[in-house]
């Protein structure tokens, strides 16, 4: 039997399994959604490097483990092993272990009245009528393996629903916990997040592991932003170096919807982050602001599929990448104008520092233009940390370590400006300089210039 015919079979035992006893199972709906979408997993299988959107990322080691699913036994973890993912000023905090949600663990203070906050299991058994009109409607199954894989195995997650004219003061924290795992484990968290007209809100999606062991993380968001909403969304990695993080954003603007995605990749193994934002109401903004940090022999991989579907739309993507040791980086940014998209606005920059000679980034900025009035940019930069910058700051009695790190940060600190201040900001700034700290340790490679521009900030 190949490898291949084997794979499909050890999911199709995983799913047959999770069938029988999955939250839903009677509800038509969403039973011939998870059907559809394992049913399109097992016709193209994993993606391979022959695929254009893969080519730079080989995920043949997650094709060839046969991962089972987490047994759901009782969770053995308590709010103090969690202290250190809390997020002060975060007026709710929904905890995953394993990617089951744990209530006992969570806490929901200070909403608004009329906000849901709740597990996605939960919402399936008690309430399924206010999701079905969004759970499976905006992810593409039938473009992403990863996405069809995640829908059949649809269960758990976080459900966030912020009604017309709710403004949220501080983040929502759904913090995602893998333990410790003796046999290869998946889990494939599914969120649904959904802003009404004139609502405001922010939302923290985040990946920790506590223990080791081979794991795969497979998760998928549908975030719908209603008409004049403003939304922010931070997606955090920081798992151990023997995890396998696949991550995927879609996200739905209606008319003059304001939407900011920022993504922190510090950890994983194999790490691949998905941002698709489709601005389908006329006069949407959208901003994709992201930093990953790779050393030893991680592989972090950034694609962003950006759809200008309606007109008077803008768009800014800014990716910057800092990679050490046998790092390898890729930023796959693709900028789509439907034709009806004239007065499109958009611009995609990627910058990045390699500390290594073997270090290794691939770039790949895309425009596919189908409208005639559009302005529209791309462009990417590759350096190394700059040796007149470093001779000054040694020069004014700053020592060689030191001066690194100020050098690493500022131009980590050029993402963090996108950021609206607050407590969403103040903990990617705490992992960031947490991060260089180890960083700025190593020896400097061979300066190359690398230019500087001005980005734009989310909007408060």
């Amino acid at each position: 039997m190949t490898t291949a015919i084997q794979n499909v079979q050890d999911y199709l035992e995983n799913f047959t399994e999770f069938e029988k006893r999955a939250t839903g199972r009677n509800l038509p709906w969403l039973r011939r959604l998870r059907d559809d979408a394992f049913a399109r997993f097992c016709e193209v299988g994993f993606p391979t490097t022959h695929d254009e959107d893969w080519r730079f990322t080989n995920v043949s080691a997650i094709a060839r483990t046969p991962f089972l699913l987490k047994e759901k036994g009782k969770i053995q973890l308590s709010k103090k092993d969690l202290a250190g993912g809390a997020i002060e000023g975060a007026p709710a905090q929904l905890v995953f272990v394993d990617g089951q949600f744990v209530r006992e663990c969570s806490h929901f203070a200070n909403l608004p009245r009329g906000v849901t906050i709740a597990g996605l299991k939960d919402q399936i058994a008690n309430n399924p009528d206010a999701i079905e009109a969004y759970l499976g409607h905006y992810l593409d199954t039938r473009r992403d393996p990863f996405s069809a894989l995640n829908t059949a195995f649809a269960e758990d997650g976080a459900y966030v629903h912020v009604p017309r004219g709710i403004v949220l003061d501080g983040p929502i924290h759904l913090l995602f916990v893998s333990t410790a795992a003796d046999v290869p484990s998946m889990m494939h968290p599914r969120n649904l997040l959904v802003f009404d007209t004139e609502t405001q809100g922010t939302v923290i999606e985040e990946y920790v592991s506590l223990g080791s062991g081979t794991v795969l993380c497979n998760s998928a968001t549908e975030l719908i932003a209603g008409e004049s909403a403003t939304v922010s969304h931070y997606m955090i990695e920081r798992e151990h170096k023997e995890a396998f993080n696949i991550s995927t954003l879609r996200i739905q603007q209606g008319r003059s919807a304001n939407v900011t995605s920022h993504s922190l990749l510090l950890g994983g193994g194999l790490v691949r982050n998905n941002v698709h934002p489709v601005l389908a109401g006329e006069g949407g903004e959208c901003l994709i602001n992201g930093l990953f940090l790779g050393d030893g022999r991680q592989h972090l991989d950034n694609y962003m599929h950006v759809e200008h579907a309606s007109p008077h739309c803008s768009s800014r993507q800014f990716y910057n990448g800092i990679l050490d040791g046998h790092a390898h980086g890729v930023f796959h940014g693709r900028i789509v104008v439907h034709k009806d998209a004239q007065k499109t606005d958009a611009k995609q920059t990627n910058r990045n520092l390699l500390l290594s000679d073997d270090a290794q980034i691939d770039t790949k900025p895309q425009l596919e233009i189908y409208a005639d009035d559009v302005k529209c940019t791309h462009g990417a930069t590759i350096g190394q940390i700059e040796e007149n910058a470093l001779f000054y700051l040694r020069s004014r009695g700053i020592d060689e370590i030191s001066a690194r790190r100020l050098l690493l940060f500022a131009f980590a600190s050029e993402c963090l400006d996108r950021m609206q201040p607050g407590a969403a900001r103040d903990h990617s700034e705490r992992l960031i300089h947490e991060h260089l700290l180890s960083v700025a340790n190593h020896l400097p490679g061979q300066s190359s210039h690398t230019q500087t521009e001005r980005s734009w900030e989310e909007v408060g």
